[in-house]
């Protein structure tokens, strides 16, 4: 049976290194996957795949989320909503009521719920702080909305290969950084069982940063 998966803003880096695992690892064969982003020319080598629709759109349009949304099994959201008042989250969150799809996995960033420890904790806030406020709405609206989701709350990105641990809302925070592998992996961890990590807000990274003051790039 064919699980229908929607992945938005699906030129990003994250999002390319789900695909690519998708389409080239067994155990994902049945995944057909739905590629939203607003210039599809940029993934114009998967044009020819059988297993893979490309989409031309914006998040910021609820018509072309809706469009995009109809007949999928799981949505992946590869970015972070940075939208001053939400209206990427509050689209994705109506088109998918609308079109009754229930399984989201969205991303957002780390110190949200003030769960950074330390120097480092104090670096970010100052650093991202402008976009905390937005970014809790929008995890606050993903988990009222009644949907089956996972917020991932990123840490500081770098191209290291898979390593991980996850928090959870109620926990402190363990590292500062983390791979975009990593990250993948975590999605497609979803995507394979999409029981896991249900309803709830995780933060991932590798936990050989723990004590750090800076990003490890």
């Amino acid at each position: 049976m064919t699980t229908n998966v929607l992945i938005m803003a699906a030129n990003g880096q994250i999002s390319q290194l789900v695909e690519q695992r998708v389409l080239n690892e067994a155990q994902f064969s049945d995944i057909h996957l739905t590629l939203f982003l607003r210039n599809k020319d940029r993934l114009a080598d998967l044009a020819n795949n059988d297993r893979v629709t490309l989409v031309e759109g914006s998040l910021d349009d609820l018509e072309d989320v809706k469009q995009a949304v109809k007949g999928q099994d799981i949505v992946f959201v590869g970015t972070v909503d940075h939208t001053s008042d939400d209206r990427q989250t509050k689209n994705v969150v109506a088109a998918m009521k609308d079109a009754g799809v229930g399984r989201l996995i969205y991303t957002n960033e780390l110190g949200i719920y003030d769960e950074v420890p330390g120097t480092f904790g104090e670096w970010n806030k100052q650093t991202i702080g402008t976009g905390l406020k937005t970014a809790l709405e929008s995890d606050k609206i993903v988990e009222g909305s009644g949907l089956t989701y996972t917020t991932l709350r990123l840490p500081w990105l770098n191209d290291k290969d898979v390593k991980y641990d996850l928090t959870h809302k109620d926990e402190q925070y363990v590292g500062v950084s983390g791979s975009r592998k990593s990250i993948a992996d975590v999605v497609l961890r979803i995507f394979a069982d999409p029981e896991f990590l249900k309803n709830d807000s995780v933060g991932i990274a590798d936990p050989d940063t723990q004590g750090m003051d800076r990003p490890v790039y």
